[in-house]
């Protein structure tokens, strides 16, 4: 009887075996469950997010889905600490086993499944985890999850025969979710502690190899007490590893848990506005004219121009991969190098943020207690109501609620009804009860600012701000937004004058000069400037006065036409721009960057740079699969660039830009300022020998502004900025940027006349030149 029962036995088990030896068998041929194919094994389909370095190797941001943004690092260049605290608490015998861990497995089977201990530990390897990570869906219910074991065993199998150990680490730490966007070793380890990889202390690595359990249980931002307990633990099973001492388990473990969380988003972090920007350069697709509204015709222009113009403009669309595929910004892990200097990118965003912060108290002391603010007192209260309401047909909450079909009563009700919300202010994100109508009003009452700075010789762009938070301010004032310009127009027209034989040092008689345009009516422009009325004035005096009569009598000698041509010529393509004889005062709208490029050709010689924002792009491995350089264009003669360096020069040194010396900036430079009508733009445009950088400030819509000239005009609204940031990167040494530069002019030219010998004559110094006017 016993030797039946034990037959029996054996029969069951060898029944049972074989069964295991058919099943697994049945799912490394793909009959049973599923089994990748070999070359996914060999090649797993990871995601990795794009980066985007700075001209001085910083990681500005990422490209990613929001569950892709990981970051290859390679084995070399992980701390030793996150592997000894992996192997440690995960798989122990990590080093022995190849894919699945016999021993741990029976303890599991045993201890948990038998026992019902839930601290008995888990049976997977490192290698299990892994496979489970690359193929294997979240399972809805217990008895799915053990189905899906055996297949994950035999995944882990394969795993273990197509690499070596090292980059099977590599990949688990690669692929693993972090949480808070933080996915891969690499961003976790920026995330939550601000450094690479490989410079991960002992207890910072526990704690990231201790979320690998549970990392919602274990978020260190959100449990830092429970975060801090599970990294003891993982310190402890490092003790037991040998791979630390008693000692320094305990001195680790007595340490609170200090975290450098920098939040991973689009919207955070530095040069927001330009990955925007580039993002939207990198992904475009070719323009198709239907795709276009009406008001979009110049957009659809410019879109068409840089499709075929510009290598960069639709990058991912043009070209394709080894596979014939396009490349994909957010999977593809490409590295994108740019022009940007991080340090003069901080400066120019601590400006901008500086100078904005001040300016708003003065505009809601201007506005305090005015029933149409932020909107100027000129307009009607019926023309303020209207402005407000499309700003509320066009917000996200109205176009939600339509779509749902809500009834206009509804959305009216909805958008009266005061509710809780988080609000921008300067002081900090703060907390607030207000209608959402009332919070479209509040956020209109904020300034907003473009500045760009660029190399005029290279055409590198080293800081770029399209506003004051993008976070809560996301229209791009930089490159997208164009407003009117003002006198920063001036130049184009005096170096059309230039062109046609005039001289900074011609003479005009300082009175009121009327103009007939093209239907018959005159034109007169008003003047601010009443000092040395009657009086001969020199060309150079009234540009370095921004004098309008002065201007207008240029015009007069000039053909609107051909000033039209030359702004167009100076890289703006806007082209409504209207060939007006008021177009010399600027009404016609430009962007910051666009206009910055246009000034290159002062201190270079007459030769306009486009602006450069991409040096080269590189795949996941390092291989160069583009590269890019700047666009050059000569706009105007060298003579005429030299009789305008001049004029530019006087601006500053003792015309309407002279607040620049007052806020400290002593460097040889030329530049102009700029207003519109009634203040609604501010402008400054400034330039040193090697850096040209330009400032527009305003409101959101032209009719929110100053109504005094106090703070109104470009010299308070926009100067400042530029000093600001021209101050931080003058006194920062490691940049290169020589306080003492000059502009350099050939040996024996007079501006007076136009006696060059060449461009290949000496250059001197421009010192000493303005004796030639006295």
């Amino acid at each position: 009887m016993i030797k039946k029962v034990v037959t029996i036995l054996w029969i069951f088990i060898a029944l049972i075996a074989l069964a295991c030896v058919v099943i697994f068998f049945s799912i490394a041929k793909g009959w049973i469950g599923y089994m990748p194919p070999v070359e996914d094994l060999e090649n797993p389909n990871y995601k990795f997010a794009t980066e985007v370095f700075s001209d001085d190797g910083k990681v500005l941001g990422t490209y990613s889905y929001s569950k892709e943004n990981r970051v290859y690092v390679g084995y070399q260049d992980l701390s030793p600490h996150v592997i000894n605290a992996l192997i440690a608490t995960e798989d122990v015998r990590f080093s022995e086993h190849s894919g699945i861990d016999a021993k741990a497995l029976f303890r599991a089977v045993v201890k948990r499944g038998i026992l019902m201990q839930k601290n008995a530990g888990g049976g997977s390897t490192i290698t299990q985890q892994l496979s489970k990570q690359l193929y294997s869906p979240s399972a809805d219910n217990v008895m799915e999850r053990l189905f899906q074991k055996p297949i994950e065993w035999v995944i882990a199998v394969k795993l273990e025969r197509y690499y070596t150990k090292e980059e099977i680490l590599t990949m688990y730490l690669n692929k693993f979710d972090f949480l808070n966007n933080a996915v891969g070793i690499k961003t976790a380890a920026f995330t939550y502690f601000g450094c690479e990889p490989k410079d991960l202390k002992i207890e910072e690595a526990a704690t990231l190899v201790g979320m690998c359990k549970n990392p919602s249980l274990y978020n260190p931002v959100r449990y830092n007490e429970r975060s801090r307990g599970r990294r003891n633990v993982v310190l402890d099973q490092m003790r037991k590893a040998g791979y630390i001492t008693e000692a320094e388990r305990d001195s680790l473990q007595a340490l609170p848990l200090k975290l450098k969380y920098n939040r991973v988003d689009h919207k955070e972090g530095m040069a927001t506005y330009f990955r925007e920007y580039l993002r939207g350069v990198l992904t475009a697709k070719k323009p198709d004219k239907s795709d276009y509204r009406g008001w979009q015709m110049q957009k659809y222009y410019e879109d068409s121009l840089d499709w075929i113009n510009n290598p960069l403009y639709g990058w991912c669309e043009k070209n394709t991969k080894k596979d014939g595929s396009k490349y994909n910004l957010y999977t593809d892990g490409l590295k994108i190098y740019t022009t940007l200097d991080s340090r003069m990118q901080k400066y120019a965003e601590d400006a901008v943020t500086e100078h904005l912060k001040e300016l708003q108290g003065y505009f809601f002391k201007e506005k305090k207690g005015a029933k149409k603010a932020p909107y100027t007192f000129r307009l009607t209260q019926e023309q303020v109501d209207e402005i407000l309401g499309r700003a509320m047909r066009q917000s996200d909450r109205y176009r939600l609620m339509k779509k749902a079909g809500a009834s206009d009563a509804e959305i009216k009700k909805a958008f009266d009804t005061p509710e809780e919300m988080s609000v921008f202010s300067w002081a900090g994100e703060k907390d607030t009860v207000m209608t959402p109508m009332d919070s479209i009003r509040y956020y209109k009452f904020f300034l907003r600012a473009g500045f760009m700075s660029m190399d005029p010789r290279s055409g590198y762009v080293k800081a770029y701000v399209g506003g004051p938070n993008y976070h809560y301010f996301q229209y791009d004032m930089a490159m997208v937004g164009r407003r009117q310009v003002g006198s920063t127009i001036k130049p184009f027209l005096y170096t059309l004058a230039m062109e046609n034989g005039f001289s900074p040092c011609d003479e005009v008689r300082h009175v009121e000069y009327t103009l007939i345009d093209e239907n018959g009516k005159p034109w007169t422009p008003r003047n601010a400037n009443k000092k040395r009325l009657g009086e001969m004035v020199t060309v150079k005096w009234g540009l370095a006065n921004s004098d309008n009569w002065i201007t207008a009598y240029l015009m007069s000698k000039l053909n609107p036409y051909n000033l039209k041509r030359l702004i167009h010529t100076f890289g703006v393509r806007n082209r409504e721009i209207v060939p007006s004889v008021s177009l010399c005062l600027g009404p016609c709208e430009i962007s910051v960057g666009e206009m910055v490029s246009a000034y290159t050709a002062f201190p270079n010689k007459g030769i306009r740079v486009a602006p450069l924002f991409v040096t080269r792009i590189e795949d996941n491995d390092g291989n160069v699969l583009a590269t890019f350089a700047p666009e050059m264009q000569e706009v105007i003669s060298a003579s005429s660039a030299y009789k305008m360096l001049v004029m530019l020069r006087a601006v500053v040194n003792e015309g309407t830009g002279g607040r620049v010396r007052r806020l400290g900036v002593a460097a040889d430079m030329g530049g102009k300022t700029g207003t519109t009508n009634y203040n609604a733009d501010g402008w400054f445009m400034g330039f040193t020998p090697s850096l040209v950088s330009g400032c527009w400030v305003g409101g959101e819509d032209r009719d929110i502004h100053f109504d005094t000239m106090l703070h109104g005009q470009g010299a308070s609204m926009a100067l400042p900025i530029w000093t600001k940031y021209m101050v931080k990167v003058l006194g920062d040494k490691t940049l290169g940027y020589d306080e003492n530069e000059k502009f350099q002019l050939p040996e024996g030219f007079d501006p007076c006349k136009d006696n060059m010998e060449g461009d290949n004559s000496v250059e001197e110094p421009i010192e000493g030149l303005d004796e030639l006017f006295n």
